[in-house]
């Protein structure tokens, strides 16, 4: 158990290895990919903000055509002549 000890503490205790005058520096390629990133979350807020510009104010509107939630098929004659309706939205529901 103690070697087990000592060989952690002298492993960790090791200074680095790499200490000329370069180590630490970012290099250019790293500049790129920070560059890159930042376009492209630039790009996808844009192109989020186009999208979220298009919705509705409100989801809460009956459909006006008969786009309408259970309207009738072809292949359902008798639904041809019930009316359908869908029931009002219900807060917290």
């Amino acid at each position: 158990m103690i070697d087990l000890f000592t060989t952690a503490v002298s492993v960790l205790a090791d200074p680095p290895k790499n200490t000329g005058p370069d180590f630490g520096k970012a290099s250019p390629f790293g500049l790129l990919i920070v560059v890159i990133l930042l376009i492209s979350v630039f790009i996808l807020v844009w192109s989020m903000n186009r999208h979220l510009k298009k919705l509705p104010k409100s989801f809460d509107e009956q459909p006006v055509d008969g786009d309408a939630i259970g309207a009738a098929t072809t292949d359902d004659p008798a639904g041809a002549e019930r009316e359908t309706t869908t029931p009002p939205h219900e807060p917290g529901g």
